[in-house]
């Protein structure tokens, strides 16, 4: 039994043996570990442009630079506008600068507290009454004391605690610079595909309160003619249900426009009830370039990447700390001063003070906590290597899908409007028939709900080619050094609505 305790006692002087072998032993690498590097993002390899859709062919610039306030690429002042308001005025942005400066200060104060000894200055008086002993004296003794000492204090850092600690808090707040970095970036891309969605929701509200308004009539004049008989009861019913069908689809849409509004004003700063007008669609130019970086640049422009690398290395600081918790440490302390029961002796030679001391601490027995926190401090380090590089592949899927979506975007908006364009030129053929006399006005108003109905369409794929490109930008990150804030865009032709007032009636 006592040989077995004498082993679990002297259990914590094995590993420190071990490791004081080799430094390398202390910690494990802050290299991130190596990530494979596809030959492309997708299952298929990217085009070199898109389908031509608006008179624009988005191009794929593979292996350019991420582009810096890429925003700018749509070539709209009052977007511009909107995106540097909200970089500036958003309270959440400006909470995590606030802390993001509070964890720098944190920083010096740590690395100065174990870099240089401590030096405090001292001083006291007192006026006390201590008891006597009767037979020696007074039985009770009054007396002041004065005393001033200067004190300084340092512990020697020979296995590298304080410096692991130190890189550890470095780590960690290079880690929240670059979240930091990612929020800015988000907050751009959301403001962005607010103003976006706000302008597409509010272009959706005015073509179905169009295509409300003609149901209606339709819904009119069937009741009128089921009345003179000329049409039978469902038939009326049929045209009244379409009309109240499409009136109940309204005030839902009608919220969602305003939700994305509110939300948008609330990105920039401001209150809900000031958010910002919308956007025509016809003003902002689909970038007609867009950037897409190697992968193996990725891991050094994103943001969420560089952030999961620092807290990568911030968990293999943790375990030098561990580590080196379990070897000696060795303290000096000395002090010197003057005291003294009066000022006379205060200031003379009897009154000097001083004294150093030195003090080493060599962990023996914890009950196994200090081997405890090194394997805790192991298993974090090892978590944080998993999610570096879950990080990098949740990084290369959000750009192979956002590849995608601005492909398939491009190939749809090109047949939407293809089919809008049609339906438009249906409709103005038939409406001069109408004018003529050859057809009745109900048919006019058919081929109207028909082009409305294709323009919605088309209205939700310009919407969609926009807000993807937006997000391609993001995924791209930010360039190492900063570059021109106005990007060269690629002369694009400027997408037309047809205006509803510019339809005939």
């Amino acid at each position: 039994m006592m040989s077995r305790l004498a082993r679990r006692q002297c259990a914590p002087l094995v590993p420190i043996l071990a490791l004081s072998l080799g430094a390398c032993a202390f910690s494990p690498g802050d290299t991130p570990p190596v990530m494979p590097s596809p030959a492309h993002y997708g299952l298929n390899a990217l085009p070199a442009r898109t389908d031509v859709a608006q008179g624009t062919a988005q191009q794929f610039d593979v292996g350019a630079a991420p582009v810096n306030a890429w925003w700018h690429a749509y070539r709209s002042a009052t977007l511009d506008a909107l995106v540097d308001e909200g970089l500036r005025n958003s309270p959440s942005l400006s909470s995590a600068e606030h802390a993001l400066q509070s964890a720098r200060e944190q920083l010096k104060a740590q690395v100065g507290a174990s870099l240089f000894p401590s030096i405090d200055l001292g001083g006291e008086a007192a006026r006390e009454r201590a008891l006597g002993i009767p037979t020696l004296g007074p039985p009770t003794a009054l007396y002041n004391m004065f005393v001033g000492q200067v004190q300084a204090r340092y512990t020697f850092d020979f296995f590298g605690a304080s410096r692991f600690a130190n890189a550890s808090l470095a780590a960690h707040v290079d880690q929240q610079a670059f979240q930091l970095e990612a929020a800015r970036q988000a907050l751009a891309a959301n403001i962005v595909s607010g103003a976006i969605g706000a302008s597409v929701l509010g272009a959706q509200v005015k073509a179905t309160e169009r295509l409300v308004a003609l149901a209606q009539t339709d819904a009119t004049e069937m009741a009128r003619r089921e009345a003179l008989g000329a049409v039978s009861r469902t038939d009326a019913l049929a045209s009244a249900q379409n009309a109240e069908t499409l009136a109940a689809s309204l005030p839902g849409l009608h919220a969602q426009w305003q939700s994305t509004r509110h939300a948008l004003a609330v990105l920039l700063g401001r209150t809900p009830d000031r958010a910002p007008d919308d956007l025509p669609l016809g003003e902002l130019k689909v970038p007609a370039r867009v950037p897409v970086v190697v992968p193996s640049t990725l891991l050094q422009s994103r943001p969420d990447i560089q952030a999961a690398e620092m807290a990568l290395k911030a968990a293999s600081a943790d375990v030098g700390v561990a580590t080196a918790q379990m070897f000696p440490s060795l303290t000096l302390s000395a002090s010197m001063g003057k005291g003294g029961f009066h000022w006379p002796t205060v200031l003379s030679n009897a009154g000097s003070l001083w004294s150093v001391a030195a003090s080493i601490t060599q962990p023996i027995f914890h009950g196994g906590a200090l081997l405890a926190q090194r394997r805790a401090a192991s298993a974090a380090y090892d978590a944080a290597v998993d999610q570096y590089k879950q990080t990098v592949l949740a990084a290369f899927k959000n750009v192979a899908d956002t590849l995608a979506s601005l492909e398939a975007d491009n190939a749809s908006l090109r047949h939407a409007d293809q089919a809008s364009a049609a339906a438009e030129q249906i409709y103005r053929d038939t409406a001069a028939r109408v004018r003529l006399g050859a057809l009745p006005t109900s048919a006019a108003r058919g081929r109207e709900q028909q082009y409305w109905n294709a323009y919605l369409t088309t209205v939700r794929a310009t919407g969609a080619r926009l807000s993807d490109t937006a997000l391609l930008f993001y995924a791209m990150g930010v360039p190492p050094a900063p570059v021109a804030d106005a990007p060269q865009a690629a002369q694009a032709t400027q997408a037309t609505y047809p205006a509803q007032d510019a339809l005939p009636r």
